[in-house]
């Protein structure tokens, strides 16, 4: 192409000359014609063979400048000044190998104060793709959106009524969007006021407090002028007192005032040990429902207990384990939008009672029993090319510890060595590929959990060689320090760990006499421990993960929920 800019550029050989606004270019029709359908209609359909000078309208020399230096080079410089225009003159002439880079651009910049205006540009400038991605992108950021957007008191009442609608929507109270209606009518009380009672009509209002209710929603000054919204209240308090009486209140969750949002994320429990041998259930937790649901797994024939699952590029992978008999190297990937399982490269050792976690797309496997020692080897798994590359080995022999990543680092904690339960912990610099001991925790803890919350690394509950706990402790990387958190509500180790919807939630494990389906949660926001929902079957030895960006992340969540992730890609892209 260089050859064919050259003459452009000398202005050999050229059969047509571009005109915007006096400024000419002289270009070749046939360079024209293989970058834009437009320019193809334009010689070979709008005008006669031998016309020479085309004026085109509606459009600046500079941008005309950028599309034909685009036909000639396959490259064009797209910019925070020039990208809107530039995507007007690229839609204009259909030059697709324009519009992807602004729509990358576009995409790579979407925040809570341009992702509606993104999401008017590209219904104007037809772009379905983007335009989805701005629409979710203002769903599941909604909070900010509705409370710092200056787009967002620019939407329509249809256009809000869109969003509100929606079983997607993300937010972790109800009351939330009851806030964001009363932001956008006061930004035109007297001529918005009017839709408080359509708007009213979409918010899950049964799943606010009775508190709420009472004192905000029902005493709120455009509630209470209007007739239309009392009927509404009186459906919210009937829903309200079904949800507290109905022991499973499944058919309340088909009102449109009570059914739960959609979470953005989920969690699963796979695996464990259940009622005297390993188990290969897998249950999956929806945090906006607070129901546990069970997955189908019948294709996975193999039980497994303390064994690793992490979630890595839309599949979970269960790394080593113990089926009661065996110590495991083997990997197996299950993919969640199949549902189908396949065994992947095997790692260099045997691993039960191992710590997994990822980082920057790998999957790290420390420690464990191979069945006859206790491991200081570790390895981590590139998915791209299958393979598991052995790393440098921790100080200390770790079984039933537990790991997890923060700030680029991992960190394992605790574990047993095959002498005693430990109280030290290290972490792992890929950088350097070298294992650093950092501060020990104040307890003993084997069968911990560990996980990155709020900036730090909790170490919650295990078994001390004496007894569970109930206690946690957070390290401080900064200060390379720990310190005591609120004690869970139950004592427990072996037992899943994760973070979702802003808590660290701590699933099933046993406590000492039997093992449970107990779940509770914590909120460094208040420092309170609660009980949410128990797992369908008593398991410990079990592992927990949080899957999320799934097209069919509704198969996960609770069974009242009738539209898929995606169903809603027609509606919002007309």
């Amino acid at each position: 192409m260089s050859v064919y800019n050259d003459l452009r550029l000398e202005q050999e050989l050229c059969d047509a000359v571009i005109r915007v606004d006096n400024v000419e270019f002289h270009v070749h029709k046939i360079i024209l014609c293989n970058c834009s359908p437009y320019f193809k209609a334009l010689f070979t359909h709008w005008s006669t063979p031998d016309s020479r000078v085309f004026d085109i309208p509606n459009v600046s020399p500079d941008m005309m400048k950028l599309i034909i230096e685009f036909a000639y080079t396959d490259f064009v410089p797209v910019t925070q000044e020039n990208i809107q225009e530039l995507f007007i003159a690229a839609d204009q002439f259909n030059v697709k190998g324009i519009i992807q880079p602004c729509c990358n651009l576009l995409e790579e910049q979407l925040a809570a104060q341009n992702c509606i205006g993104i999401w008017w540009f590209t219904e104007v400038y037809y772009d379905p793709e983007l335009n989805h991605k701005a629409f979710l992108y203002m769903m599941n950021h909604f909070e900010e959106v509705s409370s710092t957007s200056e787009e967002f008191l620019l939407l329509s009442v249809q256009e809000l009524v869109k969003i509100i609608e929606k079983d997607q929507l993300n937010v972790r109270q109800e009351k939330m969007v009851f806030a964001a209606i009363l932001r956008w009518i006061a930004y035109a009380t007297e001529e918005r006021s009017e839709h408080i009672s359509l708007l009213l009509s979409n918010v899950r209002l049964a799943l606010m407090s009775p508190e709420y209710i009472t004192d905000s929603v029902r005493n709120n000054e455009l509630v209470r002028a209007s007739k239309e919204c009392r009927p509404i209240l009186i459906r919210t308090l009937a829903a309200m007192l079904d949800l507290q009486t109905k022991l499973v209140p499944d058919s309340i969750f088909y009102n449109p005032l009570a059914r739960p949002r959609l979470p953005p994320a989920i969690m699963l429990a796979v695996g464990g040990w259940s009622s005297g041998s390993p188990t290969n259930g897998i249950e999956a937790y929806d945090v906006r429902a607070d129901r546990w649901v069970n997955i189908p797994n019948n294709e996975d024939k193999t039980p497994r207990a303390y064994h690793g699952a992490v979630f890595l590029d839309g599949s979970v992978y269960c790394v080593g384990g113990f089926d009661s008999v065996e110590q495991f190297s083997s990997v197996h990937r299950f993919d969640l939008v199949t549902h189908t399982w396949q065994e992947v490269t095997q790692m260099h050792s045997s691993r039960c009672y191992v710590s997994v976690t990822v980082m920057d797309g790998c999957i790290y496997a420390i420690g464990g029993f191979d069945g006859h020692n206790r491991l200081r080897s570790a390895e981590r798994y590139q998915s791209r090319i299958n393979q598991w590359t052995l790393i440098a080995p921790m100080h200390e022999q770790r079984s039933d510890a537990s790991c997890t990543t923060l700030s680029g680092k991992v960190y394992i904690c605790g574990g047993f060595n095959g002498n005693e339960c430990l109280s030290t912990a290290e972490c792992y610099n890929p950088e350097t590929n070298q294992w650093t001991l950092i501060a020990s925790m104040g307890n003993r803890r084997s069968g911990i959990g560990v996980i990155a919350y709020a900036d730090h690394v909790f170490a919650v509950g295990g078994f001390n060689g004496t007894s569970r706990l109930d206690t946690a402790e957070a390290y401080n990387p900064k200060t390379n320090t720990w310190h005591a958190v609120p004690s869970m509500l139950s004592s427990r180790s072996n037992f899943g760990i994760a973070v979702i919807d802003g808590r660290l939630f701590v699933v099933g494990g046993f406590n000492g006499f039997s093992t449970t389906f107990e779940v509770e949660c914590y909120d460094v926001e208040t420092s309170e421990w609660s009980d949410v929902s128990g797992m369908e079957i008593s398991r410990s030895a079990l592992s927990s993960c949080v899957v999320y960006g799934l097209p069919n992340l509704a198969e996960y969540s609770a069974p009242h929920h009738t539209l898929q992730f995606y169903d809603v890609e027609e509606d919002e892209v007309a």
